[in-house]
């Protein structure tokens, strides 16, 4: 018997395996009655559509820029233990960017069945100075390569800021800052639209995502973000990453406004109070718009609060579990 014969032989098994199932199923409905199909087929829909999402932990949830790092081999071990589905590594919590590191990281976490979502990483595009946007442009594509090495497919890119309004004591509430003299806010669209098309070229080369985020500067205003990342959106590279904590004024419709465009989350808590604002965030109603915009990407707990990591995040996850999977 040739391959061409074997394989006729097989589709015909293979069919009459399939009728006598199917028909063991219809015959088991037509027996137990109409509720039977129905359950069958609420069954079938529910594991079709209903798939949970996955949260991942941020390795700066047990960092906050204190002068001694958080060794991030403990966090993949952390996260292991408490059932996280992924690791988010933050660039400037790396210990170094040797070979031999990087991949120990790639290691542990695949030994502990975790995934490394995204490596977030800083740069700023809002400087006039055309060699000072370049270097961030060199230090994003450095860090596409360190994502490559490490197996990771996503970027968490900023926008970068004035530098001229952190120091309010309101900033966190209202976002205002300051162009500097000479220039415009559209100066500053226009420099990241065109830093960020420079970086995405390479980013397409080796099919990483670089994911722009809501986080300050001139992302305060969701309408320069969402002006961004539309004149890149025809980049198979370019994506959004959407912080929950991160919006002046009510959260809520911004971030259901964002969500569509999003391919991962950021999910802030602030437990023991926020290390620089604090936020009485509703994850009930973020959950339902989550549900109801039908995002699948992974949501990665940055926890933010000035309680001991050690029980603040296991607190997180359960709260992201109950509000956004209906679990615990």
């Amino acid at each position: 018997m040739n391959y061409k014969q074997k394989q006729v032989a097989h589709n015909t098994t293979f069919s009459r395996r399939s009728l006598l199932k199917n028909a063991a199923i219809i015959g088991a409905a037509t027996v137990l009655g109409s509720s039977f199909s129905k359950t069958l087929a609420r069954t079938n829909e529910a594991t079709s559509t209903s798939m949970p999402i996955r949260f991942a932990v941020s390795t700066y949830s047990y960092w906050h820029f204190e002068k001694e790092k958080y060794p991030i081999e403990r966090v993949i071990e952390n996260a292991s233990k408490l059932g996280f589905d992924g690791v988010e590594i933050l660039h400037r919590q790396m210990e170094n960017e040797t070979l031999p590191y990087m991949n120990k990281l790639k290691r542990l976490a695949f030994d502990a069945g975790l995934a490394l979502p995204m490596l977030s990483i800083h740069q700023s595009f809002v400087k006039p100075d055309a060699n000072e946007r370049k270097k961030d442009i060199d230090h994003t594509i450095k860090c596409i390569n360190l994502a490559v090495q490490m197996g990771i497919p996503c970027i968490r890119m900023n926008t970068g800021s004035w530098g001229t309004g952190r120091k309010a004591p309101d900033y966190y509430q209202t976002g205002k800052e300051t162009p500097l003299p000479g220039y415009t806010d559209q100066d500053a669209i226009n420099w990241c639209i065109d830093s960020m098309g420079e970086c995405l070229v390479e980013a397409e080369k080796v099919g990483v995502i670089l994911a722009i985020e809501n986080h300050w500067g001139l992302s305060s205003n969701i309408d320069y973000l969402e002006k961004i990342y539309k004149s890149l959106a025809s980049s198979p590279a370019m994506g959004l990453n959407l912080d929950t904590g991160n919006y002046v004024g009510d959260p809520y419709p911004q971030f259901e406004r964002l969500l569509p465009y999003a391919n991962i989350i950021q999910a802030k808590t602030y437990f023991g109070g926020g290390h620089y604002y604090d936020l009485d965030l509703d994850y009930v109603q973020i959950g339902e718009i989550i549900r109801k915009v039908g995002f699948k990407g992974y949501v990665s707990l940055e926890m933010e609060g000035k309680e001991d990591p050690e029980t603040a995040v296991p607190k997180s996850l359960a709260l992201l579990r109950k509000t956004i999977n209906g679990i615990g």
